[in-house]
């Protein structure tokens, strides 16, 4: 899907870590299709990589976040554009949380 490449590249403009996309769609129980997730060293860092994407995803594919949500303490961000979430974390978080698990039957693609 391009809106998940375009996630994904505007996450590495600003050099987050570990960046892959979830697909959830043969799984049937999920609430939208895809989850693109990364994680930063520091709370700076992941607003930055949040900001980027809905700077990119308006201006690449004409779409805005419909919510957001934990920008105020920068530790896991999380954009909801319907179809596909997105999960920015601090690396701590992300590893404590591991998000991946709970959708381990998704196929998943990761980017460098």
């Amino acid at each position: 899907m391009k809106e998940v490449e375009i996630i994904a590249g505007a996450m590495l403009d600003k050099k987050a870590q570990d960046v892959s996309s979830l697909d959830l769609r043969k799984l049937g129980t999920t609430i939208c299709d895809y989850f693109v997730i990364c994680n930063a060293d520091s709370g700076v860092q992941v607003a930055a990589i949040a900001d980027n994407v809905e700077e990119q995803m308006i201006l690449k594919a004409g779409r805005k976040v419909r919510r957001s949500q934990g920008k105020e303490n920068r530790f896991w961000v999380i954009l909801d554009y319907s179809d596909i979430v997105v999960h920015i974390f601090q690396t701590e978080y992300r590893r404590f949380y591991h998000l991946e698990d709970l959708w381990a039957d998704a196929v998943t693609r990761h980017y460098t």
